[in-house]
């Protein structure tokens, strides 16, 4: 008899498995650097590193903590290309840009799974058809990966029918964005969480505790973008994305994660046992397009049933949680110049682990400029 966490409660997500964690400490007072980035998630501290490689004086500032939005409480899936299947980007994007996209994606993955080997494993992932019209779908991904030669195989197996992308993994992603700042705070770069930004004008960032004064500013945060940006609004919008979480179980055993129905479901299993599963939010669509990261009882409800009667686990539910995310009409990512001297990257449409990464270092070489 398994004992859950009522629907209507709300927990730190599962990865927050550090007590020893510690945020740094607000801004208080004016400073200058040569570069401000706001947002000190992936592609935040991504961007920082990137910085500090260059020589460059770099602040960093976040209104929370480090990780505290969608980088520390994500599905912790490390997947090639963008948000849309490959054969989707192509016909969304155009083969040349999506082509790209997927070559940069892989590099990226192999330079994180190389770089952090005791909080990435490289399992690869499955996408699981959910019906007859998926598998459809999933017989023509896999032809355009085949076509453009990446790495992709069809796959029966007792998780069901569709194909086995070897190139993906896991991580656990607040652990990856506390070690980056970590590094980065002990090679020079002063971090501030709990700094709310206020607003950007020219060379100054306005926070509640002091102006930053900086040659150029990258804003790097997903959820919220157009908050912070206002002229992105057209082009970006916020959305709730939910997870739960369970206690150790060996009722199933997943080697990979798995998405399905389109992507809009995804679970994995931890070294432990214990099943971290999202998704949902097609369920209740109109409502989850808010700021709002509080979890509800209509999709956590879906989630659980996924988990008793999709998966079979009876397992209590232990964690519920869930993030802001902004996705772009097409998917792509925004990662351009917004006004003289500040840059944006972020609205990753949910699948920001790797795609934020290589955002980081486009916004980079822009503000040093390299290109």
């Amino acid at each position: 008899m398994h004992s859950d966490l009522p629907l209507d409660r709300v927990t730190a997500p599962a990865w927050d498995d550090d007590p020893t964690w510690s945020p740094p400490w607000a801004l208080d007072g004016d400073a200058h650097c040569d570069t401000c980035v706001i947002g000190l998630g992936g592609s935040g501290l991504v961007a920082v590193h990137a910085l500090l490689d260059a020589g460059v004086d770099v602040i960093g500032l976040d209104m929370d903590d480090v990780g505290a939005g969608a980088a520390g409480r994500n599905g912790g899936l490390l997947l090639a290309g963008i948000a849309h299947f490959h054969h989707d980007a192509i016909r969304l994007l155009g083969h040349e840009l999506a082509h790209r996209w997927y070559v940069d994606t892989l590099r990226e993955l192999d330079d994180v799974f190389a770089s952090m080997p005791t909080l990435t494993r490289r399992t690869g992932s499955l996408r699981i058809a959910h019906d007859d019209a998926e598998v459809v779908d999933c017989r023509h991904h896999l032809a355009a990966l085949r076509r453009d030669g990446f790495p992709a195989e069809w796959y029966e197996g007792p998780e069901g029918e569709g194909l086995l992308l070897p190139t993906d993994g896991v991580m656990q992603p607040l652990a990856r964005t506390r070690h980056l700042a970590r590094t980065a705070i002990a090679r020079g770069a002063r971090l501030h969480a709990r700094t709310a930004v206020w607003g950007i004008r020219g060379g100054r960032v306005v926070t509640e505790g002091g102006t930053v004064h900086a040659r150029t500013v990258i804003v790097a945060v997903d959820g919220a973008l157009e908050r912070l940006l206002p002229e992105l609004a057209p082009h970006v919008r916020t959305a709730r994305l939910q997870m739960c979480a369970t206690a150790p179980t060996r009722e199933i055993t997943l080697s990979r994660p798995i998405y399905r129905r389109f992507g809009w479901d995804y679970v994995q299993q931890r070294d432990d046992g214990s099943l971290l599963l999202g998704g949902f939010r097609d369920a209740c669509l109109d409502d989850e397009w808010t700021h709002d990261a509080t979890p509800t009882a209509a999709v956590q409800g879906h989630l659980e049933g996924w988990l008793r009667a999709g998966l079979g686990v009876s397992a209590p539910v232990t964690h519920r949680w869930a993030a802001r995310v902004a996705y772009t009409h097409n998917g792509a990512p925004i990662c351009r110049v917004v006004r003289p001297g500040v840059f944006a990257i972020g609205a990753y449409s949910g699948t920001g682990n790797i795609v934020g990464a290589l955002c980081a270092r486009r916004a980079v070489a822009w503000a040093i400029g390299a290109r």
